[in-house]
């Protein structure tokens, strides 16, 4: 046993609401982690990313999505399992806008809770979370998504991915740190592998100088590869996320990584599943950690093969022309959609601006403006 082992344990999606919300209420941890309490004990830092405000407001930000907030009481689910850090750069923690993203900030704060991800300015929200464990200095990066991550206000935001800023907060903090930890929320939404796109942009953070890359936000767990001695984990799933109408699918299964830092850089990988007919979260059985190991040697295997990725992420994009398809129409409805897409209602769009359309998106100096312009409706 190595004694100055440093275990860093680190979740995916952590939002308590419906009858996980029920359970706090009640106090009720057992029923919430089961046979699964052991998993956070007797490790140097747990880190979760926190999906949602906990606050009581009552008033959500105009956004495109569902918004999620759930009762500050929620937050000793988190005391519960020993929870030192909560990231919380996402696209669910601005949903009841700066009141309700600072409530849950203070809420945690006075719960002996660490933020990072977040904050007032966007040096607030790009400082990573440093501690000092055995010796070694951590640092923890947040990063996500450009999606929702600014408050209607202003006044608070969350930390976004910007290649540029990526590469000066790393190169600084590689200087002063032994170990540097980058946490994404960021990919494709229900989708089981990284894009090829996302793969460049976690090794490149990698080349940076992260010694560990991490993603979730997707609902779906992922594979992972380890490049140049340093792991990449594109997407660890859900972690406690109870939806209605969600049971034993991807939803209801993920993992988490227990992070061993020494002279290198090991980890262990802890298939969980949870809020299926019974609310709460547990080990999985045999047969279960069975198909969930297959699964991700399958995976390893499409993340390894850079023809096999693009492939599967052309597939997964054709299956969402429709959809994109419909936003960019001037009609918009399922109705309207379903019997443009049976070929009984007419495209309206032309392909000039369709062309149109994607210069003003692809080309960088206009898409400034376009969305400079389009943040008015926030």
């Amino acid at each position: 046993m190595n004694n100055n082992e440093i275990k860093i344990l680190i979740t995916g999606d952590f939002c308590p609401i419906n009858r996980i919300e029920q359970l706090a209420f009640k106090n009720d941890f057992g029923t919430i982690f089961n046979d699964f309490i052991d998993v956070f004990k007797g490790n140097d830092l747990n880190i979760t990313d926190l999906e949602c405000p906990l606050t009581t407001l009552g008033s959500a930000r105009p956004k495109i999505g569902p918004h999620q907030k759930a009762h500050p009481d929620c937050i000793d689910i988190l005391k519960k399992a020993d929870i030192n850090l909560a990231a919380m750069a996402n696209n669910h923690i601005m949903d009841y806008g700066s009141e309700g993203a600072l409530d849950t900030v203070d809420l945690c704060k006075s719960n002996n809770i660490n933020t990072v991800g977040i904050g007032r300015t966007p040096a607030e929200a790009s400082k990573p979370f440093t501690v000092l464990i055995k010796g070694k200095r951590i640092a923890v990066f947040n990063f996500a998504d450009s999606e929702f991550l600014t408050a209607p206000d202003h006044s608070v935001m969350c930390n976004p991915i910007e290649p540029l800023r990526l590469f000066y907060d790393l190169r600084e903090a590689r200087i002063n740190n032994d170990f540097l930890i980058v946490i994404l929320h960021a990919g494709n939404e229900f989708y089981e592998l990284p894009s090829p796109r996302m793969k460049k942009l976690c090794r490149y953070i990698a080349d940076l100088g992260a010694d560990v890359v991490l993603t979730h936000h997707t609902h779906a767990y992922s594979g992972y590869e380890v490049y140049n001695s340093k792991p990449i984990f594109y997407g660890l799933g859900n972690f406690i996320y109870d939806w209605p109408g969600k049971r034993n699918i991807r939803w209801n299964n993920g993992y988490l990584v227990r992070l061993l830092l020494s002279d290198k850089i090991d980890f262990e990988i802890i298939p969980l599943k949870q809020n299926n007919e019974k609310p709460g979260l547990f080990h999985p059985d045999a047969g279960e950690t069975k198909v969930f190991t297959e699964e991700m040697d399958r995976m390893n295997l499409i993340i390894a093969d850079e023809r096999l990725l693009e492939s599967e992420f052309d597939k997964y994009c054709k299956s969402l022309y429709p959809m994109y398809d419909s936003y960019i129409e001037p009609y918009f409805g399922k109705y309207i959609t379903a019997l443009s897409n049976k070929g009984l209602f007419p495209k309206f769009m032309t392909r000039r601006k369709r062309l149109l359309l994607l210069n003003i998106t692809r080309c960088e100096s206009h898409r400034d403006v376009l969305l400079r312009m389009l943040a008015q409706y926030e």
